[in-house]
């Protein structure tokens, strides 16, 4: 009689079960310092329970953002580096949510990949917990989807999704917008997670070395300033929002502050920023000169070194630039809120 041949397994078809519980043990005690009041389960259920903090409101209004990292993958892939790329993913989402004046309760996060890398992985949720950390929120549940066929090899992907709360007179949706009201810039840490594919191509064209010095940066590397974590505004902004009357807040994310801005200004408003009135970070001099870019193109697709703008009346501002500045966070008033003629425009002065 034929000896009997073992049947396929799903690891013969490329997925890992083990690595995957493996992964939920080693992500475990990230999750754990991210809880926060509202928690009711810890990872590994069907779905994750939170109780809002509804004794807290009087008409409470959830506000949901979803958002991924994009091609900066591909730079912390090629660097072997995926201990920050997972802040970038949280920051991605609060960062928008924080613009209508939602406080993050919790997020979940979506990583697939061609073929489950325990280590890398855990990397990357650790990452995620840090981010959490710093929004004040809780890291609640998550998928991991090993997917061969889909993606090549360790190749991954991530997205990211989070849920805030927020008074229902208290949303911000920039109706309290008006000329003459100062344009305040807060500090980002680089590009972000925005223009990725451009920088690859200036990359890609000028052969550039990740790891050789920046100039003007005192000895960062390109590769180092190209993964400088996305800034998380959310602690810094709710206190202000408590202290300052804001009018409205605007994430400069891809579109620049070109595309961004006009999203929360009232029609018939318009925007000037002075270019000159704060110091871009040297990374975006370097893809400028090396890519050949036009200063338009970089104003459009890069925040430039200002990644979220407060708008608020001008005998706010030092008192803002002040707290902010408490906090870690150096901003600048960049420009002002001027009449339009209809749909709303920035006007750029070079001086």
């Amino acid at each position: 009689m034929p000896e009997s041949t073992p049947g396929l397994t799903y690891r013969d078809a490329g997925v890992d079960i083990t690595a995957g519980s493996t992964l939920v043990e080693r992500i475990k005690p990230y999750a754990a310092r991210t809880r926060r009041p509202g928690v009711l389960a810890g990872l590994g259920g069907f779905g994750a329970l939170f109780e809002l903090p509804i004794e807290r409101f009087r008409r409470p209004v959830l506000v949901s953002g979803t958002d991924g990292v994009g091609t900066k993958l591909r730079v912390a892939q090629e660097l072997g580096r995926h201990d920050t790329i997972g802040i970038d993913l949280v920051a991605m989402c609060v960062n928008d949510i924080i613009v209508q004046a939602a406080e993050p309760l919790f997020f979940l996060d979506y990583y697939a990949t061609g073929s489950l890398d325990v280590d890398v992985a855990a990397d990357v949720v650790k990452g995620i917990a840090e981010g959490c950390a710093q929004a004040g929120c809780a890291l609640v549940g998550g998928e991991t989807a090993e997917m061969p066929g889909m993606y090549q090899g360790g190749d991954y992907d991530l997205a990211g999704f989070a849920v805030g709360i927020v008074e229902r007179d208290e949303i911000l949706d920039g109706t309290a917008v008006q000329a003459g009201d100062v344009l305040l810039g807060l500090a980002s840490s680089g590009p972000h997670s925005n223009g990725y594919s451009l920088i690859r191509r200036v990359l890609e064209l000028s052969a550039a070395d990740l790891r050789q010095p920046l100039e003007g940066t005192g000895g960062v590397s390109l590769g180092d300033a190209l993964l400088a974590p996305t800034t998380i505004y959310v602690r810094a902004l709710l206190a202000l929002l408590k202290t300052q009357p804001v009018h409205a807040l605007a994430h400069i994310t891809g579109g620049g502050l070109t595309e961004n801005l006009p999203r929360v200004l009232p029609e018939g408003l318009d925007a000037t920023i002075s270019l000159s009135s704060w110091p871009r970070p040297p990374v975006f001099d370097w893809l400028q000169s090396t890519g050949g870019i036009a200063e338009a193109e970089m104003l459009r697709t890069f925040n430039c070194g200002i990644g979220m703008v407060a708008i608020l009346p001008e005998g706010s501002v030092d008192a803002a630039t002040s707290e902010l500045a408490a906090a870690g966070l150096p901003a600048w008033p960049i420009g002002m809120v001027v009449n339009g003629s209809g749909t709303p425009t920035i006007h750029y002065e070079s001086t």
